[in-house]
């Protein structure tokens, strides 16, 4: 019996071991994602639990103040990495890690690149008023104005471009040309895809192909 323990003790051990050098390596990257390593770890650590973990059992796993944990946890169920969940009973906040990897990638990235859109749709415009306004008052300057509003307008349409591709995303279409790929493969058929995508013009409301 003794001699069973200590193996058990002993392939727990090993476990967790492999589990920290997972969890290691994930957090190291998650600044692709714009979050930082420690919130990573704190995903990490949810994602191996097979149960749920209140802000204190989050902040002695990690040796982290229960403030980082709620910043941390706040960020990941934004990100769709992490959600509250409800149990009969207990009045303390409740957490648990989502495994749905692809979901996360595009609630980041749709509003990450959301948010830097509208922002240079806007700058685009303003821009635009500005050297139309120039134009009427500097005729001499006509060519060189008529050169910098062309390349305003490219911008805006690569804009719209990019706000149909994420509409592409989130309405999870782009599943179904990838639902027979392996997942080693998804990340060649994704790029290939974006490469496809950019070939779409804008028709009225449609995306229509050349």
């Amino acid at each position: 019996m003794e001699k069973a323990n200590e193996h058990s003790n002993g392939v727990d051990q090993q476990l967790q071991e492999i589990r920290e050098q997972f969890i290691h390596e994930l957090s190291t990257n998650f600044h692709l994602y714009g979050i930082n390593e420690s919130v990573g770890r704190l995903y990490g650590t949810l994602l191996f639990e097979n149960d749920t973990l209140t802000l204190d059992e989050m902040s002695r796993r990690l040796g982290m103040s229960k403030t980082s944990m709620s910043t941390g946890i706040r960020q990941l169920v934004d990100a769709n990495m992490a959600r509250k969940v409800w149990k009969k009973g207990v009045r303390k906040d409740l957490y648990i890690g989502e495994e749905d990897w692809y979901a996360s990638f595009i609630a980041i990235f749709s509003k990450k690149w959301r948010q830097g859109i509208e922002n240079n749709k806007k700058a685009s415009v303003q821009m635009e008023k500005r050297l139309l306004a120039l134009q009427k008052e500097t005729p001499e300057q006509a060519e060189v104005i008529a050169s910098d509003l062309k390349k305003i307008a490219h911008a805006k349409a690569y804009y719209d471009w990019l706000d149909r591709f994420i509409d592409f995303l989130e309405s999870g279409e782009i599943f179904e040309h990838l639902e027979n790929c392996s997942i080693l493969k998804r990340v060649p058929d994704m790029l290939q895809l974006l490469c496809r995508c950019r070939i779409y013009i804008h028709k009225g409301n449609e995306l229509v192909r050349h």
